[in-house]
Formats: structure tokens, sequence, C-alpha cells
């Protein structure tokens, strides 16, 4: 009411104002933070749906953790296992030039030197740990688990490799394997051929996990980006869009500005003429 005359356009020019600054309060909002949905306030169903995603995506960088642990320590096990072959190999070597009938110092050095690639193994072995885990020395016969999947529930096993002395693989033992006779020497041989055999078929189960571990991570890394991707599909707001409506309301709010400047005019110009 201006002057006793009721502004009826003045009311209307108003609420529209009022609409069009609210629109651009939310759409400037769109703009700046980049989401459609910025919280449950926007749309609490899919503020629900989307958090519940982010849940089960922060959840698979813990399982990229735990797959990344599991693939060094299957490195740390092939990088010994591959060592292992080639002392192996080299030991072999000392163990049938003593098959030979050779003189006794010449089998000394044999043995000695036998003795000496027999420790390094045993080193070898002992030191393939990564993380406190080691899959050669048989401390863990049932192998290394690791979680699979957002759930915890399904998990995936590498499985260990015995490679200590008298083991599954490695049949020698210096126990009772020696070059002390070339008898003795060629029964050596004969542990250490098949040790050799063993070794490189365990190498090849190590291998095939590592592999499995690899594949299992892509996998990981390839939902993590469908999930990003989901959330982004369901809030993320169309920049293009939203900054081309934010310059149309900037525009309605300038044209809403200067329409209630008019109808406030209107009831000043009617008193004038009264006045007149």
């Amino acid at each position: 009411m201006v002057n006793g005359v009721s502004n009826a356009q003045s009311l209307i020019a108003l609420q529209n104002l009022n609409a069009t600054n609210k629109s651009l309060e939310t759409t400037t909002d769109r703009v700046s933070s980049g989401l459609k949905v910025a919280n449950a306030k926007d749309n609490a169903a899919i503020y629900s749906v989307a958090q519940g995603l982010r849940g089960e995506n922060s959840a698979y960088d813990i399982i990229q953790v735990s797959l990344n642990r599991s693939k060094s320590i299957g490195d740390i096990a092939m990088a010994a296992g591959e060592t292992v072959s080639d002392i192996l190999i080299q030991i072999r070597e000392k163990a049938l030039a003593a098959t030979q009938d050779i003189d006794a110092t010449s089998r000394a050095a044999y043995q000695e030197d036998f003795n000496g690639l027999v420790t390094q193994l045993e080193k070898i072995v002992s030191a393939a740990t990564f993380d406190g885990v080691n899959l050669l020395d048989n401390s863990l016969p049932s192998g290394l688990d690791f979680v699979a999947d957002a759930s915890g529930t399904n998990k995936l096993t590498i499985a260990s490799e015995d490679f200590t002395f008298g083991g599954a693989n490695i049949t020698l033992d210096p126990a009772t394997h020696d070059l002390s006779t070339p008898a003795d020497a060629q029964a050596t041989m004969t542990a250490i051929q098949n040790s050799i055999t063993n070794v490189n078929g365990a190498l090849a189960r190590l291998g095939g996990a590592s592999q499995k571990i690899d594949n299992h991570a892509n996998f990981v890394t390839r939902l993590q980006d469908v999930i990003t991707s989901g959330v982004g599909s369901l809030v993320d707001a169309d920049l293009g869009k939203e900054s081309a409506l934010l310059t149309s309301l900037q525009v309605k709010q300038q044209l809403g500005v200067q329409a209630m400047s008019i109808a406030n005019q209107s009831p000043e110009t009617v008193l004038s003429l009264f006045q007149n």
C-alpha cells in the first residue's frame, strides 16, 4: 500500500525477483562447487546413493593397498626363488665335478665351495621377507590371504613355497648330502637335479600368483573408475548448462530490479495527478 493505493504490480514483480534470486543462488552454488547434489537437502535419495558408492570406492582404496602389499611380497619371493635356482645350478656344477676320481685336495675344495653355496642359499631364503612375510621359509604353510572385495568376505590366496633344505621343493639336504666320495657326489647330484626341477615349478606357481594379483589390481582400478564415473553422473553439475543458465538468470535479475522500479513508480504517478 503506497499512500493508500495498493500496488499489485509491485508485489508481483517482487515475487518474481525473489524466485529469480533463489534460482540464481542455486545455480551459483552449482557452478562454484561443480555439484548439482552437494548435500542431502539438494536431493536426499541421490545423495544417499552417492554416499554409498563413495564408501564402496573408499573401501577399494584399502583393497588396493592390500594388493600392492601382496604383490611386493610375491615379487620378493620370485626374486629370491630365481636366485635360489641359479645357486642350485652352481651347486650342481660342484657336485658333478666331485663325481669324478679326484685327489683329496680338489675334493675338499669342491666341498668347501658346496658348503659356501649352501650357506648363501639359506641366507637368501631367510632374507626373502617383506613386511614380516616370507613365502619361502615354510613359516606360512597355508599361504597368504588378502581381501578381494569391498565386503571383506571374499579373499584371494598366494600359496607359499617351501624352499628349506630337505623340504617339498629343495630335496637337497646338507645334513645328508655331501661330496665326500664319487658315490656321495652322485647321490647329491640327483637330489640337486630334483631340487632344480621342483624350484622351477615353484617359480612358475609364484609367477601365476603374481599375475593373479596384477589382474585383480587392474580389475579393482577399473571398478573404481566406473564407480567414480557413476557418482559423477549422479551428483556432478553440467557446468556448460549451468554457466549459460547463470548468465540468463543474471540478466533476468537485472530486468526484475527494473520491473520493481517501474512498478513502484506507478502509484507515485497517480498521486501526482491528484496533487496537480
